[in-house]
């Protein structure tokens, strides 16, 4: 089975070619780099042995330089431990360069069904003869390993798309399904473009994911809208989907420019 990325070491990564961006080809695109952070938290806490009555209830990303498509090195560490609560950060370092920040708060679990509620009518995922070719708006090694289904066209700054890959995140090793349904979610940003990508650049600067249940997959349910605002910035705000339901939602911030100097 093809995967996104192939194991060095104990901290050392190498993507393949699954793993390609869609702005440039000598980039990795975020998305499963996403998931390879939480794959290599879930096995420092393993090796730890951290409390496992702890689950990922958010996670967040910033992007602090352009993604090499080249060895990605990932140090993991407690930044405040403890029974009820507990904080890890992550670092991604590619070619000598910190590249990517990400810290994940680990919360305790326990009964609440009697009053869970606020999630209900969530879109289910459409039949097979819903396929949608992602790779006519979006090019890149990561875009076309996937699967893709929605009900109707996406519209510009709004969709919901539903997506699954036969990828493993990394050659051999069974994946957390937190870390294989993370794998997937930076994937919104590029579901309902306001502008067409060969026009417009808006990539995202950062990526924070809150859930309040665990996410089932292999099918992630993204509902999203994107808005550009009038000075360069813009998000996009996902509802994040599993076959069960709603199980949390994603932000992210976009910068905003063109791809090319406009005439005036």
């Amino acid at each position: 089975m093809s995967s996104y990325f192939e194991r060095i070491d104990d901290h050392r990564y190498r993507p393949t070619a699954d793993a390609g961006g869609a702005w440039k080809e000598s980039e990795i695109h975020f998305s499963p780099l996403g998931g390879l952070i939480v794959h290599a938290i879930d096995r420092y806490r393993a090796a730890r042995d951290e409390p496992t009555d702890l689950v990922l209830s958010r996670i967040s990303f910033d992007i602090l330089g352009f993604l090499d498509a080249d060895v990605c090195d990932v140090h993991v560490e407690t930044i405040r431990p403890g029974r009820t609560i507990e904080l890890i950060e992550a670092t991604v370092t590619i070619r000598g360069r910190r590249t990517v920040l990400a810290r994940a708060w680990y919360t305790m679990t326990g009964d609440t069904s009697e009053v869970a509620g606020g999630a209900e009518g969530a879109p289910t995922v459409p039949g097979p003869d819903h396929r949608w070719a992602m790779t006519e708006t979006w090019p890149g090694g990561y875009v076309a390993s996937l699967e893709m289904r929605a009900e109707e066209p996406p519209l510009p700054g709004r969709a919901t798309a539903w997506l699954r890959t036969e990828r493993e995140l990394v050659a051999g090793e069974p994946a957390s399904p937190d870390a294989a349904y993370i794998a997937l979610v930076d994937t919104a940003n590029g579901v309902a473009v306001r502008r067409p990508p060969q026009e417009w650049m808006f990539p995202n600067l950062d990526l924070t994911i809150h859930l309040f249940r665990r996410p089932a997959g292999p099918w992630v349910g993204l509902d999203t809208t994107v808005v550009f605002g009038p000075a360069g910035q813009g998000l996009t705000s996902t509802a994040l989907l599993d076959e069960q339901g709603a199980v949390g939602r994603a932000e992210q911030t976009l910068t905003v420019r063109p791809l090319h100097e406009r005439t005036p």
